[in-house]
C-alpha cells in the first residue's frame, strides 16, 4: 500500500471499535495458534511482539501511545540493540508459550491475547491491550489475573476509579455509557432514542450508544466530509424524515460489518480511512486491513517526526544566529573604540609637551599612554575573536542550508530522514558546543552513520554530495583523491561536491551536472542560474581551529550553474 497526503484529511485518525474489531478479526484467522518467539520495545509507549505460524513469522505492534493507541501489524522490524525491563519481562514470561486466542468484549476497547503452554491446557498469561486514549495501557496477567508487568502505571493519586499496579488483582475499565448498537432496534426505536433531548446529532449518538466514535459518527451521516459535519452538528429535532432514513440504513449496513466480521480497508470517504463502506463495492479496497493500518499509523507519526524536529531544530538555528550576531556586534563595537587610541595617544603627548606639566598632568598622560597601548594591543585579538564568530555564523547559515534541503528534498525515507535530522542536529550543538569538541581524523564523529549522498553521471563517473559539516568535510579532505574535482556555490552556503574524476576522465556534461548539483544544494537554489567554484580537490587545505568542513582553496574555475538541471537529473535518475 502506498501511503498519499489525501490519507491525512486534517488529523490523526484514532483506532476506534470498529477498527479494532476489523483488525482482530483478521488477527484471530492469521496468528490463532501461533508461538510467541520475540518482544521488543521501540520507544516508551510501545511493543512490538513477535509471532510464529506455519506460514512464518508475523509481527505485531501494540501501542498505548496517547495520541495513537493501536493494534496493527508490522514488517520485520529493526532489531533492538538492548531491551527495555517491560520487553524483558514480558519475554521470559511468555517465552514458549502460544498464542490460543484473541478476544475482545462486545464494544469494550480491551483486546486480550491468551497464552498457554499447548492447546487445550489452561491459560497461563494474558496480554491485555486497552485502546483508550490517553487511558490507554499494556497490562501482562498471570493464571489468578495478577498484574505481572504493566507499561504504564497508575497510582491512586493519579485515578481514584481504577489505580492498577504490579501485583494488583486486574480490574476491567468502567462500563462504557449508553446502550449496545444492535440491528434488532427498528427505525422507530433507534430514532426516538437519539431524539429523547434536543441536542445535537453528533452528541446523541455518542450519548445514546456504545462504540460510537467522532470518526465512526462521520462514517455512518454521509460519504461527504462536508456534508457529514453539517449534519452532526445539526439538532435532531432539525432532521428530515428522509435523512433519518438515510442514516438508519447507514447505521444497520456498519452493524451488519460487525456481526458478519466481514470487513473492507479504503483510505476513501469522510475519514481518513473506513473499514466498511455504506456502498455495494469498496473502491481501491485494501485486502491486509491490520498492515496497511500499520503502514498508515508509521507513515503518519513519522511525518509529524520529522515537522517536529524540523521546527526544534529552526528555532534552535534562529537562537544561535541571534548569540552570534550578538556578540559580533559586541567585538565590532570594541574594535570601533580601538580607533581612538591614535588621538589618545597625541593627547598624551601633548600634556607632556606643556610648560613645567605637573606632578597630576604627569600621573594623566601616564594612563593615557596605558590605555592607548591597551587598546593598540586588543586590536589583533579583537579581530581574531570576529573572525571566530563569523565563522560560527557561517557554519549555522551553512546548518540552516542542510535544514533546507532535507525538508524540501525528497531523497530519504522518513526513517533515514529522522536520523538525518537528529544527526544535524547532534552535529550542530557539538560544532557550538563552548567545550570546543575537536574533530579528529579517527574521532567517533567522522565515521558517520549516515554516508553523503553519491549519484552517478551519464559517463558512469561518481559524484558525492555532503548533506551536513562532517560529510562535506569527509568528502573533501579525508575521502578525496588526487585528480578529483571540488564544487562549491560561490560566496554562498551550501554543500560541497566532489567529482570522483580521479577514476576516468570527466566529459563536459559531468562536469557541468557537479556544478548544477552545487548550485541545487546551496542556498541560492531558487536563482536561475548560480555561479559555482570548482577546484582540484589536492589544493584544497581545512582552516586550523575552524569547524569540519570549513575551507581554504587557490585559483579555482568559475562555471554557471542551473539549479533546475540539478534537479531533474536527480528526479529522473
Amino acid at each position: 500500500m502506498a501511503f498519499t497526503e489525501s490519507m491525512v484529511k486534517e488529523v490523526l485518525q484514532p483506532m476506534d471499535l470498529t477498527t479494532l474489531r476489523a483488525v482482530v478479526a483478521e488477527l484471530r484467522q492469521r496468528i490463532v495458534p501461533s508461538r510467541f518467539e520475540k518482544a521488543q520495545q521501540p520507544d516508551s509507549c510501545t511493543l512490538n511482539i513477535g509471532l510464529r505460524t506455519l506460514k512464518g513469522l508475523t509481527w505485531l505492534e501494540l501501542s498505548w501511545q496517547a495520541e495513537a493507541p493501536r493494534l496493527v501489524t508490522i514488517p520485520t522490524p529493526i532489531k533492538s540493540k538492548s531491551q527495555s525491563t517491560l520487553a524483558q519481562q514480558i519475554q521470559y514470561s511468555l517465552s514458549q508459550l502460544a498464542l490460543l486466542e484473541v478476544h475482545q468484549k462486545d464494544f469494550e476497547r480491551v483486546i486480550e491475547f491468551k497464552f498457554a503452554k499447548r492447546p487445550g491446557e489452561s491459560i497461563d498469561r494474558i496480554l491485555i491491550l486497552e485502546v483508550m486514549g490517553r487511558h490507554s495501557n499494556l497490562i501482562l496477567l498471570d493464571q489468578e489475573h495478577k498484574v505481572i508487568t504493566i507499561g504504564r502505571q497508575i497510582r491512586i493519586n493519579k485515578s481514584r476509579i481504577r489505580p492498577i499496579s504490579t501485583g494488583d488483582l486486574y480490574v476491567p475499565p468502567p462500563a462504557l455509557k449508553g446502550i449496545k448498537p444492535t440491528i434488532k432496534e427498528s427505525m422507530k426505536e433507534w430514532k426516538e432514542r437519539l431524539c429523547l433531548t434536543p441536542s445535537s446529532l453528533k452528541k446523541a449518538f455518542q450519548d445514546s450508544y456504545q462504540g460510537i466514535s467522532p470518526s465512526l459518527a462521520h462514517q455512518l451521516v454521509n460519504d461527504d466530509r462536508n456534508e457529514s459535519q453539517k449534519l452532526l452538528l445539526s439538532s435532531v429535532n432539525e432532521l428530515t424524515e428522509e435523512k433519518w432514513e438515510r442514516i438508519y440504513s447507514r447505521w444497520r449496513i456498519w452493524l451488519s460489518y460487525l456481526e458478519k466480521e466481514n470487513f473492507q480497508l479504503s483510505f476513501h470517504g469522510p475519514t481518513s480511512y473506513m473499514v466498511w463502506t455504506a456502498e455495494n463495492e469498496c473502491i481501491n479496497q485494501e485486502k491486509d486491513i491490520s498492515l496497511s493500518l500499520g503502514i498508515y499509523y508509521k507513515e503518519y507519526l513519522e511525518k509529524k517526526k520529522i515537522n517536529q524536529l524540523s521546527d526544534e531544530l529552526k528555532k534552535k538555528i534562529i537562537a544561535y544566529q541571534i548569540a552570534e550576531k550578538e556578540k559580533l556586534n559586541r567585538i565590532k563595537t570594541k574594535l570601533g573604540v580601538t580607533s581612538e587610541s591614535e588621538s589618545i595617544q597625541k593627547e598624551a603627548n601633548r600634556l607632556l609637551c606643556l610648560p613645567s606639566p605637573s606632578k597630576e598632568i604627569i600621573i594623566k598622560s601616564q594612563k593615557l599612554f596605558q590605555r592607548a597601548k591597551k587598546l593598540r594591543r586588543s586590536i589583533p585579538i579583537l579581530q581574531d575573536r570576529a573572525v571566530y564568530h563569523q565563522r560560527r555564523i557561517e557554519m549555522i547559515s551553512g546548518s540552516e542550508a542542510f535544514l533546507e534541503d532535507l525538508m524540501i528534498k525528497k531523497l530519504e525515507n522518513n526513517l533515514e530522514k529522522i536520523n538525518k535530522l537528529l544527526d544535524l542536529q547532534q552535529e550542530l550543538e557539538t560544532l557550538l558546543s563552548r567545550t570546543k569538541k575537536r574533530f579528529g581524523r579517527n574521532s567517533t564523529q567522522t565515521k558517520l552513520k549516515h554516508q553523503p549522498l553519491e549519484i552517478k553521471t551519464a559517463g558512469g563517473l561518481v559524484i558525492q554530495i555532503g548533506r551536513n559539516h562532517l560529510q562535506n568535510d569527509f568528502i573533501s579532505l579525508r575521502q578525496a583523491k588526487p585528480g578529483d574535482l571540488w564544487f562549491h556555490a560561490q560566496e554562498c552556503p551550501g554543500s560541497h561536491v566532489v567529482l570522483k574524476s580521479s577514476a576516468g576522465l570527466p566529459q563536459d556534461e559531468d562536469i557541468q551536472l557537479a556544478a548544477d548539483l552545487a548550485a541545487y544544494f546551496s542556498k541560492a537554489k531558487g536563482n536561475q542560474k548560480v555561479a559555482v567554484i570548482a577546484v582540484p580537490t589536492k589544493q584544497l587545505r581545512g582552516i586550523p581551529e575552524a569547524g569540519p568542513g570549513t575551507i581554504s582553496h587557490r585559483g579555482g574555475e568559475v562555471f554557471w550553474a542551473k539549479p533546475d538541471r540539478g534537479k531533474n537529473y536527480l528526479s529522473t535518475n
